[in-house]
């Protein structure tokens, strides 16, 4: 759902490179078989990408970060009720404190931090995130040298670009994102750290090595 949002997000300016980031990304629909071609015209609301296309966008963009909250929600909310777990894996119980005033004031501490920071960057530099091509009216007439994704979108991209199959490439860009949901079922050890587990903390800096390197590949 956030990456939803992002990228969303990231058509909105409708310079060059969000107009040709947005065909390239929704022109993947094309490779689904029999149906491709129908489902990126339903997408784009026509036969190519316009305003249809940035409205029903900008929709999704507004209505998505709701859909975020709603889960966060649900999700502090289990955390509260259930508790969390630590590194031996035991009862938590004995050492739960209360929410006020101790984790309060430590999550008011992060949210004035994030919010200071997100502040200096919009009043001091305000571009330092965007693509220079994004400065240019989109034109459907000129691809840009090279179509760059948001740095989070790189690993992905990566991946889609190295399989020289376009259907190959989609499944294969669909499937590293949607591994990640697998994780809350596929972990299923009574020890929930990895404090005592070198063959897990092995496999997690590989995880990380892996998605460092294709980030700066791509």
């Amino acid at each position: 759902t956030l990456m939803a949002t992002a990228f969303f997000g990231y058509v909105l300016p409708w310079g060059q490179m969000s107009f040709w980031a947005a065909t390239v990304i929704t022109n993947l629909l094309t490779a689904i078989p029999y149906l491709g071609t129908t489902l990126t015209t339903w997408l784009w609301g026509g036969f190519s990408i316009d305003d249809p296309t940035l409205t029903r966008f900008f929709a999704l963009h507004f209505i998505l970060p709701f859909a975020i909250i709603s889960l966060s929600s649900i999700h502090i909310m289990l955390l509260h009720n259930e508790g969390s777990s630590n590194p031996l894996g035991t009862n938590s119980d004995i050492d739960k404190i209360p929410f006020h005033p101790y984790s309060s004031y430590k999550d008011t501490l992060m949210l004035s931090i994030f919010i200071t920071l997100l502040f200096i960057i919009l009043s001091f530099s305000p571009n330092i995130f965007n693509d220079p091509d994004n400065f240019s009216k989109a034109n459907p007439m000129v691809t840009p040298q090279h179509i760059k994704p948001e740095w989070y979108f790189l690993f992905a991209y990566g991946i889609l670009r190295s399989i020289p199959n376009k259907l190959g490439g989609t499944l294969a860009l669909v499937m590293s994102i949607g591994i990640l949901l697998t994780t809350p079922f596929t972990h299923t050890s009574h020890v929930r750290s990895m404090t005592f587990r070198p063959f897990t903390q092995f496999m997690f800096w590989a995880l990380i090595a892996t998605f460092t390197t294709i980030t700066w590949t791509a």
